[in-house]
Parts: structure tokens; sequence; C-alpha cells
């Protein structure tokens, strides 16, 4: 049973973990080639604007989850018709989800930059990002929707090639655009959107392949599955989006107590730190829909299992990533191009950052348990407190330590949150003695 559930785990781990990675380098291109053309002004900017692209790609990725989850879990009580309705029922979701959010975006996207702390030639940098992205929202929110479908739908392998499909034509075309034709922030933009709309066409080829277009047509139009896919959408949006809901609180807080130098340190700083935390939601994810799947049984023993390997494999990659990229600290900064006075503050705040990552990787799985297990309010906690609980750090902190108290705010964020996830799951298993 455990050599079972070890083959499991890793035919869908290793898969998710490296579409994940590819995902978080997908994140920092638009930095790398921005960086050495346009500037550290460019690079600021595209760091200030990115929580609104995360926006977007949260709300796929929640719709995604939500629904996807759900399908698993009705797989496990072996009831095809709610799959058939959940899968159709996200679909819809997403579509709506689309046509919202670009609305609302194209009229609000500036006054929310000046809100982020951008100005003058930062602003009108990620305006001209903007655009774009806003423009190109409904390939963003597919891009990422249709991912987690893919994967709970036994094609974890189909929802890698999607992703490093997309990232390689992210790659290309800003090379192309950024590099080669000097449309700088625009162009940036335009291999972002061009290349999650590639990600979503092969999602689609691979659904066709498997022939579950035809699966998700049969589902039932059903309203009553709307509240249950969105109350579990609510916890791997927060988990996408929780992050750069950081980075924008981060850079405020860079802008008050520090300068613009500063904000384009921690853009650097939040591109290598992003690569790490994606491969470790990659585990998370990753064996979400076997615990669904389980859970679905009532297979409480082997959803535990399941968690156990996550904890191990998340571990062992924190401390991987942990060496890795402090040994880089001196050679990233050079990637992106920045200014040698930039480049020795990257030096001395990466390791700072660093020293979390290991409680990133046990919230990330403790979180994903949370929400495939249906204890939505406990991955609610974890996930939303960690930008109201950083709030609260820095009304305390940078007051005392100027810009080495934003800086440590993070880890002592995450350990706060590491402790509460701990004391949690130590009562439950106390609780079912």
């Amino acid at each position: 049973m455990k050599h079972h559930l070890k083959r499991q785990f890793f035919s869908a781990v290793l898969p998710s973990m490296l579409a994940f990675m590819f995902s978080g380098i997908y994140a920092i291109v638009d930095g790398f080639f921005v960086g050495r053309n346009v500037g550290d002004t460019g690079l600021a900017a595209v760091n200030i604007a990115y929580p609104l692209v995360a926006l977007l790609q949260a709300a796929g990725t929640g719709i995604g989850m939500g629904g996807s989850i759900r399908l698993s879990i009705e797989s496990g009580r072996g009831n095809d018709d709610a799959r058939k309705s959940y899968a159709k029922m996200t679909l819809i979701l997403l579509l709506a989800a689309s046509a919202v959010i670009s609305v609302i975006l194209f009229f609000v996207y500036r006054p929310v930059l000046v809100l982020f702390g951008a100005e003058g030639d930062i602003l009108t940098l990620a305006c001209e990002y903007m655009v774009p992205i806003v423009l190109g929202a409904v390939f963003q929110i597919f891009g990422t929707g249709l991912v987690p479908l893919l994967r709970n739908f036994n094609d974890a392998v189909g929802a890698m090639l999607a992703m490093i499909a997309g990232f390689l034509t992210n790659v290309a075309l800003d090379w192309l655009f950024v590099s080669v034709w000097s449309m700088g922030m625009r162009g940036a933009a335009l291999a972002t959107v061009i290349g999650q709309a590639v990600t979503f066409l092969c999602c689609c080829i691979f659904l066709q392949r498997q022939k579950l277009w035809h699966f998700i047509a049969c589902g039932k139009l059903s309203a009553s599955k709307i509240p249950a896919i969105l109350i579990v959408a609510v916890s791997p949006f927060g988990l996408t989006l929780s992050p750069n809901l950081v980075i924008m609180i981060i850079n405020k807080a860079a802008a008050i107590f520090g300068t613009s130098k500063d904000i384009a340190c921690y853009a650097v700083v939040s591109y290598a730190i992003c690569v790490a935390q994606l491969l470790l939601q990659g585990v998370g994810d990753g064996v979400q829909p076997l615990i669904s799947l389980h859970y679905g049984r009532g297979e409480s023993h082997s959803a535990a299992l399941l968690r156990k390997y996550a904890y191990l494999c998340a571990a062992a990659t924190s401390i991987i990533g942990i060496v890795v990229l402090f040994l880089c600290r001196h050679l990233i900064p050079i990637m992106f191009g920045t200014s040698p006075d930039v480049a020795g503050d990257i030096a001395f705040v990466l390791p700072i950052f660093l020293s979390g990552l290991i409680f990133v990787a046990f919230l990330r799985v403790t979180i994903a348990y949370f929400y495939a297990t249906e204890q939505n309010k406990l991955a609610y906690l974890l996930i939303y407190g960690e930008p109201l609980l950083l709030i609260v750090l820095y009304c305390i902190l940078p007051n005392i330590f100027d810009m080495t108290g934003v800086w440590a705010g993070v880890p002592i964020n995450q350990a706060i949150l590491s402790i509460a996830a701990l004391m949690i799951l130590t009562f439950q298993k106390k609780k079912h003695v």
C-alpha cells in the first residue's frame, strides 16, 4: 500500500513541481529582460504592477482549483454526474470571471498602481505594462484555470507540458519584443499575454486528446454547484495571490521607509524567492488531487500518509533552494543588470528572505491539505493571515529598525504562521486519538 502511494505521489508531484518551476521562471522573465534593457526603474515598475497580473492568475487558479477539487472528491465517491457538472460549471465561472475582472481592471489599474506606491517614471512604465495585460486578461485566467482541471483529470504531464509551452513562448517573445525590437514594457507584457494564450491552447488540445470536452459537455448546468466551487476556490485564489499581496505590502513599506533603490532591490529578491516558493506550491498542488481522491473515498489514513510524503519532499526542496540561492546571491543581480548599489543590497537582503523558506515549505503543504479535505476555514486562516499579520508587524518593526525591519518582517511572519499551523495539526491529532 505504501509503495503504491509513493509511486502515485511522485507521479503526481514531480510534473507539478516542474510545471510550477517554469511558472516561477515565467514570472521573472519579464523582469530579466526589462531590467537589462530598461533599467532599475523598469524593474521596479514590473514589480509594482505584478500583483495585478497575479490577481488574474489567482482568479483563474482559484476557480480552476475549486472546481477541480470538487471533481476529485466526487471521483472518490464514484459520482460521475457530479464530476461532469462541476467541470462544466468551472468553465462557465472562468468565462464570467474573465469578463468581469477585465472590465473592472480597465478602469481602475492606474489609481491602484498609485495606491501600490508607483509615481513618476515608475508609474508611467507600470501603466505601459498593464495595458496589454488587461486587454489579454481572458488568456491569463483561462491559461491558469485549465491547468488544475487537467491535473485533476489525471493528466499531470499534460498540465506540465502546457505550462512549459507557455513559458518557452514567453521567453522567445520577450527576447524578440524587448531586446531586439526595443518595445520596452509593452513588449514584455505582450510576451506574457501570448505565452498564457499558448498555455490555454495547449490545455484545450490535451483535453481534446483525452476526449474530455465531450465529458464536460454532458454535464448538467447547476447553479447549486457554484457556491461549492467558490467556497473551495477562495483558498487556492488566496494562496496564489497572497505572495503578491506581500509584494505589494513590502513595496509600499519600501516606498515609505526606503527609496526607489530599495524597491528595485526587492524586485530582484522577490523574483529569486518566487521560484523556490512556487516549487513548494507545486508539491502542495501536485499532491492535492490524490489527497482529495482518498478523502472522498473515506481513506483518511492514506490522505495523512500522502501529506507526510509532501512534508518531506517540501522540506528537501526548501533546503536545496536555500543553499543554491545563497551561493548565487552575488550572481543573481548580474542576471538582471542591476546597478552596483542595488546588487550590494540584494546580496545582504536575500539571505534574510531565505531564512523563511523552511516555514513556507511547511505552510504550503498544510494549506493544500486543508483545502483538499474541505477544511476551508483553516486554509483561509493561514492564507489570509499572512498579509494581515505582515501589516501588523510593519506597524512596529520598520519604526524601530528602518528597512532592516521591513526585510526581517517576512520570515518572522512566516515563522508565526507555521507555529499556528503546527498547533492546529497537533490539536487535530489529539482529538482523533
